[in-house]
């Protein structure tokens, strides 16, 4: 049984609304997210792609992979994508103290704007789990919080290829928040769905932005 929903519910946006889940619907632009890298060769594969498209998105980097592979970050940073905070380590905030959560972002954040010059300013947890309380503290401390409207589950190696293109496909609308994953766990679900998706909306006038 899946531990995820593909659609975020509109319950669940309207209960949780200082959280961002999506954006206008006036107008036909998408916003791609990719958590947990930056990593080698998929990144960059990644950032290959979206040029194709003058796509920009917003990667989600895991302070760790930051430190580790910095050159990927900056390349990133430099084609005019967003750099947002996704923990040092992905950790699961229900499972941590407050105090300790907060260091681990700290800590990412530091390394992400050591590398960037830039303090991030948008934030995800992993796995989509924190606690109210370290969402409070998270958004004094200047962060904005970004959720999705859409869970490619490109991480779910139980399903096939184009049934992860389906969750998109099927589940998109204007200003939809996606997300997908730079990770070697997502690779074979991303690399299938990724240039069918922005072949198929580019071909319908879409555009795709970066949160900022």
């Amino acid at each position: 049984m899946k531990k995820y929903v593909v659609k975020t519910p509109k319950v669940v946006k309207h209960i949780f609304n200082n959280w961002k889940w999506k954006f206008s619907e006036e107008e036909k632009t998408i916003y791609l997210t990719f958590d947990d890298g930056p990593t080698p060769q998929i990144t960059e594969w990644v950032l290959n792609e979206l040029k194709k498209y003058d796509a920009k998105a917003t990667f989600f980097c895991l302070g760790k992979n930051v430190a580790n592979y910095p050159n990927i970050v900056s390349v990133t940073a430099n084609d005019g994508h967003s750099i947002g905070n996704h923990t040092h380590n992905h950790i699961n905030g229900l499972h941590t103290k407050t105090d300790e959560y907060l260091e681990n972002i700290v800590y990412a954040e530091n390394t992400i704007q050591s590398v960037t010059n830039v303090k991030p300013n948008l934030f995800r947890p992993p796995y989509g789990k924190f606690k109210i309380s370290q969402s409070k503290k998270i958004r004094k401390k200047g962060y904005k919080i970004i959720m999705w409207d859409v869970l490619s589950a490109d991480f779910d190696n139980s399903i096939t290829s184009e049934q992860c293109l389906n969750n998109v496909i099927k589940n998109t609308e204007n200003g939809s928040v996606i997300t997908f994953h730079d990770s070697k766990k997502a690779y074979k679900n991303l690399k299938y769905t990724l240039p069918k998706v922005l072949k198929y909306y580019y071909e319908k006038g879409y555009v795709f932005e970066k949160i900022s």
